[in-house]
């Protein structure tokens, strides 16, 4: 049955849940176990929503579903899954045979007319959050905008045909043409993604990869897909060494765990310039390419192509992954110009996982403190940046200009 189990509220496992939130949340076991964060989140097209019932009422659903979602806990099913990964180790096994979200890190509440959500805590403790909470808002808001359910999963599935029938037709999608699902944290609903993805594995077998939702990969017999997200570099503008070196010792603390597995390193946090500062010749050979999630794709391509050629490295051993606000046809298009020079592959979300005829949410989950003091996420695209401390950011701004403007 495409139902989840009954007594669950949208969210009916903790598997349910980017592959990276756990490949980070390995690193954070043994590298930072008594770091201390906080998370919040942003609205970004509030303005764009209509809701169909009191925003008060809204909220009072997202907690009867964040209680539901600190009531689970891992299944034996899937501590055994996800022990036959081969880079999860005995002790984080074991962790999370025992780990259960403590519903005391997070709160909500309405300020200015918006949803506001607030997690703070131990960070090995909070990190499994972001994904569900976002995922029950997504959908949430699919039914609380006035458009019933049949009828929008009827245009979902319309879409969905046209973009698979694009695929299949365009000239160049043999094979080589690589794509995974990465629409969690957007999706429209539970039952909608597992659709979408249940269609693409019919009908687009050879080019999707797999899922970056680890409970639909091991549902589907797919392979799950992920690596970093912002907040290991994030968190390390605070965890000890020094503001310009903070993006060198994530990069190494992430190769002290995974020994050369899991390369693919995501690259905008400081800005792109600032990352390839950084992404020397030893992490250019160690990793195996890097992952854009902001600013212009062409451009990144060309400046990421023309680095690894200044690294003396062949640009057709490494890989570029792209994950920022994809369709099918933007991926082709870039796949399209650069498959020859670089190995490509994309990670698409919220177009596969909600267009369904309405205005999808924008929401997003961010760090903005490790240990009490403020972090800072600045994006190659400007409303994608996140922090709540503007001297830092100017800081962290003006440490990032004088290091790319040095000459060692």
């Amino acid at each position: 049955s495409l139902r989840p189990r009954k007594g669950y509220g949208m969210i009916h496992s903790l598997l349910d849940t980017d592959f990276y939130k756990l490949t980070m949340m390995q690193v954070v076991l043994h590298q930072y176990a008594s770091a201390w964060v906080r998370y919040t989140f942003k609205w970004r097209n509030w303005d764009e929503m209509h809701l169909t019932i009191p925003l008060q009422d809204f909220k009072s659903k997202l907690d009867a579903e964040i209680d539901r979602l600190c009531d689970l806990q891992f299944t034996e099913k899937e501590v055994s899954y996800l022990a036959s990964i081969r880079f999860f180790k005995p002790d984080f096994i074991e962790y999370l045979r025992l780990f259960q979200l403590n519903r005391s890190y997070i709160n909500t509440g309405i300020e200015a007319g918006q949803l506001k959500i607030n997690i703070e805590g131990p960070w090995l403790n909070t990190i499994l959050y972001e994904l569900p909470v976002l995922a029950i808002t997504s959908e949430l808001y699919s039914s609380s905008h006035g458009v019933d359910d049949d009828i929008w999963m009827q245009d979902g599935r319309k879409r969905l045909k046209g973009k698979v029938r694009f695929l299949n037709k365009a000239t160049i999608a043999d094979k080589r043409f690589k794509f995974a699902e990465f629409g969690t944290r957007r999706r429209a609903s539970y039952l909608w993604q597992e659709e979408v993805l249940k269609y693409l594995i019919d009908n687009c077998d050879q080019n999707l990869v797999g899922s970056s939702n680890v409970h639909f990969a091991m549902k589907l017999g797919i392979k799950p897909i992920g690596t970093m997200a912002h907040e290991i570099f994030q968190a390390h503008q605070q965890l000890g060494p020094r503001l310009v070196d903070s993006q060198k010792v994530a990069l190494q603390c992430w190769a002290d765990e995974y020994r050369g597995e899991l390369g693919i390193a995501l690259s905008d946090t400081m800005g792109f310039d600032k990352f390839l500062k950084d992404f020397d010749r030893f992490f250019s050979l160690l990793f195996n390419g890097c992952r854009q999630d902001s600013g212009d794709p062409i451009r990144w391509t060309e400046k990421l192509i023309a680095h690894y050629k200044d690294m003396r490295i062949d640009p057709k051993t490494k890989s570029a992954v792209y994950s920022d606000g994809l369709t099918l046809e933007s991926a082709v298009d870039i796949f399209t110009r650069f498959h020859d020079q670089i190995q490509t592959s994309f990670g698409i979300g919220t177009n596969l996982t909600n267009d369904c005829g309405f205005v999808a949410p924008q929401v997003v989950i961010k760090m903005v403190e490790c240990n009490r003091k403020p972090v800072a996420k600045i994006s190659d695209s400007k409303d994608k940046g996140m922090c709540e401390d503007p001297e830092f950011l100017d800081y962290l701004n003006y440490v990032i200009r004088e290091d790319i403007n040095s000459e060692n």
